[in-house]
């Protein structure tokens, strides 16, 4: 598998040159485009990966986790799974350590890792999608698309319990 990228690389090249296209120069260009589109995106992410850090560590992810978990246990949510529900829109990495450490704990074959499974494949990191692709076209009226994505992340909890209830008969 190691090859793969150096292979596709040679035929891009290969085909440019086919195609007279000045490749290295192409190149550069497009470098310069994705340092420029870097330059934009930086901030936004730099804020969001702030906030996300500052919400695991000073506990609030805690403290609204203990609020949700006797409601989502009264609707047949396992506990296990409340903080990648709140996590997963919002850091795709915060929300794969959680995941690992619910297979640790629960195991992967248990109601809550499968569940937990089955959400985090089936849900999206909504405030990094919004933050990227919004900020790097300055757009800031995000408010119907910021509903449509938690209503969609709820959907997908939501469906992830009823599906993995419904396919292992858990």
């Amino acid at each position: 598998m190691e090859f793969v990228m150096p292979a596709f690389a040679c035929v891009v090249v290969v085909f440019g040159l086919i195609k007279k296209v000045p490749v290295f120069d192409v190149f550069i260009s497009g470098a310069k485009e994705g340092v420029k589109l870097l330059y934009n995106i930086a901030p936004t992410i730099m804020g969001l990966v702030f906030a996300v850090d500052l919400l695991q560590s000073s506990g609030a992810i805690d403290a609204i986790c203990a609020l949700i978990q006797p409601t989502a246990e009264f609707l047949g949510f396992p506990k296990e799974i409340v903080p990648l529900v709140l996590l997963r829109p919002v850091s795709g990495s915060g929300s794969t350590a959680l995941l690992t450490a619910l297979y640790k704990t629960c195991g992967p074959d248990s109601f809550a890792g499968r569940t937990a499974s089955v959400l985090a494949g089936s849900s999206e990191t909504t405030f990094y999608a919004i933050a990227m692709y919004f900020g790097c076209i300055r757009v800031k009226k995000i408010r119907h698309t910021l509903f449509a994505a938690i209503t969609a992340d709820l959907t997908a909890a939501i469906m992830s319990v009823i599906t993995v209830r419904l396919w292992f008969n858990m």
